[in-house]
């Protein structure tokens, strides 16, 4: 074949793995495409309040909405990957969109014509972006929206792509890819976290942001040139259209009687070499059962197989059911996350109203964003410290592993945890800003509070404690519960349920905002924090957290795991329940 394309299953001779000789392009690739993508995002919410003289409000919903979107699109790049065009071409696209991207939000920092005119300290009233500035800065935010969205379902299953998982060699290099992969994601975020943000706060932003789109440069060109030694996998159409049939056909049979005698007669078809594992029938969902009775019209050839818009067959059956039972867990996650974004958000105004000097005595002051390393830093020890002691710890002691859902369950109630320790740092800081001497004044947001800003850090580390146990244990979830086939979208699902909780999170920022503006005092969350309440704003979301515990703990006990015969008593849910 030319240029190395395969077809998924295809062990023809002249498809040749080079496996670890591609790696150095793939890893380089990644490196720079997340350093220049980390490197502009880590300080965003800055850069738009101080460059473009944006409300706090307004950057922080913009931020969101921008995440949201991001995070949605990766369903849609997810589809086109694997119905159209191929891992190859939609990661190569991507990294060019986001390039452009990139370069457009530096040529924002460095033509004066394109931002607003600089807004000396002390002053209460700026000069607000105009119309044609904020356009010309959405088309680059726009442009990594598309970039987000290919590269974001597609990087790992491309770099896993090019071992043969076939072989034990193939199968040790696939391990060794995750490793590295999340070591740069880690190694990223440190980078952008404290040097990059470092330049853009304290040098200048046109250069701050000019490295980031730099970077990217070096990961487009770094892609193109291990493009002949690369497996390209071609597309196959979207597992997602099984999922469509069985809901088509349903509906088409919804007026059919489904007896005790058709659910032993149901349609029972796997085509040669399907991969799925087997899975049997369960007495969930008798709606979706009906796609799979056998009737007079129904026309099924020779070799077994039938019209898949007219009749479906139980195992397509069984994996839709897998996906509904799902979506109850995955709208748990949402609310979740929307705890963890404000860490991302208000945490860093937080720090921005607060003594940022590393000593009493020094000069230095840590940029307000760079504190978020805070979060990755606890992420990435709490992976290392829950295999290492954790795991044994708790099979020793009760005799079974921490489960899945278990693990999601923890996390959710450390998020609680993070906002209520959240809003008493933020009491106490306000409360200091008030009563005593101030030391200087940020531009339309107040005085800064003595309290030092290395106060937010148990809130940070708190919330990197709860990602690593609920997002990790979410993406682990995903990959277990899905079809096989599905695996590329249920990355994207995860993805998707961070935009829901990005957009839920713009939407309670907003009502919150406008409900207590209304009040006889500013409301909770004001331009200047010291005049706010954002504690009482953490409180809600910690109380919308303990409600959505209990609500994670009631469709953990319905859950019916993939391939779990009806009647077995999964070992998850009497946990939970002892739990409870």
């Amino acid at each position: 074949m030319e240029n190395n394309e395969m077809v998924i299953g295809d062990e023809k001779p002249e498809v040749k793995y080079m496996g670890l000789k591609a790696m150095p392009f793939i890893i380089g690739n990644e490196t720079f495409e997340k350093l220049g993508t980390i490197g502009t995002l880590a300080n965003l919410l800055i850069y738009l309040t101080s460059v473009f003289n944006m409300k706090t409000i307004t950057a922080t919903i913009m931020i969101s909405v921008f995440h949201g979107t991001s995070n949605f699109g990766s369903l849609l790049g997810a589809f086109l990957s694997d119905s159209y065009f191929g891992r190859y071409k939609t990661i190569g696209f991507a990294t060019a969109a986001s390039f452009l991207g990139l370069t457009i939000i530096a040529l924002t920092a460095t033509v004066h014509q394109l931002h607003p005119p600089h807004c000396e300290a002390k002053e209460t009233s700026c000069v607000d972006p105009t119309a044609w500035q904020t356009g010309f800065l959405l088309c680059g935010f726009g442009l990594m929206v598309i970039g987000a969205s290919g590269i974001r379902p597609c990087n790992l299953a491309f770099g896993a792509d090019q071992f043969n998982p076939n072989t034990e060699k193939g199968k040790k290099g696939i391990d060794s890819f995750f490793n590295w992969y999340f070591f740069t994601f880690t190694f990223a975020q440190i980078v952008s976290l404290t040097l990059i943000v470092y330049i853009q706060t304290n040098v200048s932003w046109s250069i701050g942001l000019g490295i980031p789109a730099g970077l990217m440069l070096v990961s487009c060109v770094l892609f193109y040139m291990g493009s002949k030694m690369y497996v390209k996998v071609k597309p196959q159409g979207s597992p997602m259209t099984g999922v469509v049939q069985v809901i088509v056909v349903a509906v088409k049979k919804r007026k059919l009687k489904l007896t005790e005698q058709q659910l032993t007669s149901l349609y029972d078809y796997r085509p040669p070499g399907f991969t799925n594992s087997k899975l049997s029938h369960t007495n969930q969902f008798r709606l979706l059962d009906k796609a799979a009775i056998i009737t007079p019209d129904d026309q099924i050839d020779t070799d077994g197989s039938a019209d898949p818009w007219k009749l479906c067959s139980v195992q397509q059956v069984e994996e839709v059911k897998c996906l509904v039972r799902i979506l109850p867990i995955w709208v748990s996650g949402i609310i979740y996350n929307i705890g963890i974004f404000q860490q991302y958000t208000y945490a860093t105004f937080q720090a921005l109203q607060s003594d940022r000097h590393l000593f009493e005595k020094s000069n230095f002051q840590i940029p307000a964003a760079s504190y978020v390393i805070f979060i990755m830093l606890s992420f990435t020890l709490c992976l290392a410290i829950y295999d290492r002691f954790i795991v044994p710890f708790t099979r020793k002691l009760t005799g079974n592993d921490i489960t899945v859902l278990q693990r999601i369950g923890t996390g959710m109630i450390i998020s609680v945890l993070m906002l209520i320790v959240s809003a008493v740092v933020e009491e106490r800081r306000r409360t200091i800003a008030l009563t005593k001497p101030t030391q200087g004044f940020v531009p339309r947001k107040g005085s800064i509070s003595q309290m030092s800003a290395l106060w937010l850090i148990p809130q940070l580390i708190i919330a990197g404690l709860g990602d690593a146990f609920t997002s990790v244990g979410q993406m682990e979830f995903y990959y277990k519960q899905f079809p096989e086939n599905m695996r590329s979208i249920a990355g994207a699902v995860f993805y998707c349920g961070l935009a829901m909780s990005s957009y839920l999170s713009s939407f309670l920022v907003s009502v919150v905002h406008k409900m207590t503006d209304k009040g006889k005092t500013e409301n909770w969350l004001s331009e200047d924090l010291n005049k706010g309440r954002l504690d009482y704003f953490y409180y809600l979301v910690a109380a919308m957290g303990c409600l959505n515990f209990i609500y994670f703990v009631m469709v953990s006990n319905w859950y019916k795991y993939k391939g779990s015969h009806e009647g077995e008593l999964d070992v998850e849910r009497q946990s939970l329940c002892s739990a409870r």
